[in-house]
């Protein structure tokens, strides 16, 4: 069979096995790179060799789970570790607090928002919002802000870094994807591009909710608080708030402050620096690749620390022995044990990611529909755009989106695709986000802790994650033309 027919049937049959059936991504996954192997034939590199089409292809799926599996398995895993660390110490609220004293509380949607998009870096956006929540909460409380402003700001800010700044798995994983492909991607500068990206967008992100949280201003949190809830000392400073605000005076960030300091929360330097350490060795590992301490025992360190396992085992042993270090050793073991749960999927998807990416490129497929596409005179930005959409829509998830756009634009940038590698991995980054709706963990999540009906979630969430990825894309479209 033709690869691209054989490749096409292949991503339908895996996209109706994750959405109308019982089987998990992995595999479906799986299956879908088995199936395009086989109907591609004689197609497949190898067969002619062997003799044997059934055998070429597993051992093609194989070696493809292999070698994505060694490149970042380890690094997912001690990347959630490190992420459950920070979430359950306590230290993004901490965090929160520091931003908040910087940018002050008549800003507080901004706040939440650059909150979130520092704290989802390395912890989950989902997990990211539930802690966060609380935090937006007391906001629209004492404010009378919307909740379909503040969270709606807060999410956003989590969901453009979960999307555009490795560490977090669906980046990663398409840097690394490309990376197997032969293309020359650095991480640091992928972190580096990614956080360029994520300024213009988050800037509109804020714009946008503030106006959808002044049309629904019926979704404010009400004054009224269950004591039961809080503790002695934090009924102490609510109350203090209260009569403030009776008094008709304006809260000020100390009135914040001194209700997080009612919580036994880490220092806030030892919080960034657990968050932002492996960022900054990874980008030092990027610079020194670049001089010529590159083969010099001091660069040849920096590269040591700067690899990314070692950055986040760096930050990961700074969480057990300084962030937890009030915890017994079953209760660190046991948050381990938890973070694993959670990298599990993530890794194995990942992986299978790699193989259906290994048998795309096998068979020629990524070759063909490069030629076509560069014949057709489409920009060739469209490409990994569109398939970033064309994967996230139907099955919801916006990982499992960047981990099988990788697995399909990678090949075809190997083979001659006319966009420059940069661009592409943040394309297919960028448009995973669109949309996020019924089919999408992460929507309830927002909808739910936000207080928010289905209905107006709809109207304001999902036509954000619409809106902010077509100006992402756009940008990218424009630097395309001058980037190649």
């Amino acid at each position: 069979m033709n690869p691209v027919l054989a490749m096409l049937i292949g991503v339908v049959v895996m996209m109706v096995l994750i959405i109308c059936t019982r089987i998990h991504a992995f595999p479906a996954l799986i299956i879908s790179a088995i199936l395009i192997a086989v109907l591609s034939g004689n197609n497949l590199a190898g067969v002619a060799e062997s003799g044997n089409l059934l055998g070429t292809a597993i051992s093609t799926v194989t070696s493809g789970f292999g070698g994505t599996m060694a490149s970042i398995g380890i690094v997912i895993g001690f990347g959630c570790i490190m992420g459950i660390f920070l979430e359950k110490s306590g230290a993004a609220k901490r965090m929160a607090l520091s931003i908040l004293k910087l940018v002050g509380i008549k800003r507080a949607d901004v706040v939440l928002g650059l909150t979130g998009f520092v704290v989802s870096i390395p912890v989950f956006c989902d997990s990211g919002f539930v802690i966060l929540s609380s935090l937006a909460k007391e906001f629209s409380r004492l404010t009378k802000k919307s909740m379909v402003g503040l969270g709606g700001i807060l999410g956003m800010g989590l969901y453009i870094t979960h999307f555009l700044v490795p560490p977090t798995p669906g980046p990663l994983a398409v840097v690394s994807t490309f990376q197997q492909n032969g293309l020359n991607v650095d991480l640091g500068l992928f972190i580096i591009y990614g956080l360029l990206l994520s300024i213009p967008v988050f800037i509109l992100s804020v714009y946008l909710f503030r106006y959808f949280g002044n049309k629904y201003p019926q979704f404010v949190v009400p004054y009224e608080i269950d004591r039961s809830k809080y503790t002695a000392a934090q009924l102490e400073v609510l109350d203090k708030i209260d009569a403030k605000l009776k008094a008709g005076k304006e809260l000020e960030n100390e009135d914040f402050a001194a209700l997080l300091s009612t919580e036994k929360l880490p220092g806030a330097g030892i919080s960034f620096t657990i968050l932002l350490l492996p960022v900054i060795l990874i980008l030092a590992n990027t610079i020194v690749s670049q001089t010529a301490l590159k083969g010099m025992i001091v660069g040849q360190i920096i590269t040591f620390l700067g690899n990314p396992i070692i950055a986040l085992f760096i930050s990961l042993c700074l969480g057990a022995f300084v962030l937890a270090r009030d915890l017994d050793k079953k209760t660190v073991v046991g948050m381990m044990g938890e973070a694993l749960k959670d990298a599990g999927p993530i890794v194995f998807i990942t992986a299978a990611g790699g193989a259906l990416g290994a048998v795309v490129k096998a068979t020629g497929a990524a070759g063909i529909m490069g030629e076509a596409l560069v014949s057709t005179g489409i920009p060739g930005i469209l490409v990994p755009l569109l398939i970033g959409v064309i994967m996230r829509f139907p099955q919801g998830s916006g990982t499992t989106a960047m981990i099988t756009g990788s697995a399909l634009v990678a090949p075809m940038l190997a083979a001659g695709l006319a966009v420059n590698p940069y661009l592409a991995g943040l394309a297919i980054c960028m448009t995973s986000m669109c949309p996020s709706f019924l089919n999408d963990s992460y929507f309830h999540v927002v909808t739910s802790f936000s207080g928010m009906d289905i209905k107006t979630s709809l109207k304001t969430w999902t036509i954000g994650s619409i809106i902010i990825p077509v100006f992402g894309g756009l940008i990218l479209f424009i630097l395309s033309l001058f980037i190649h």
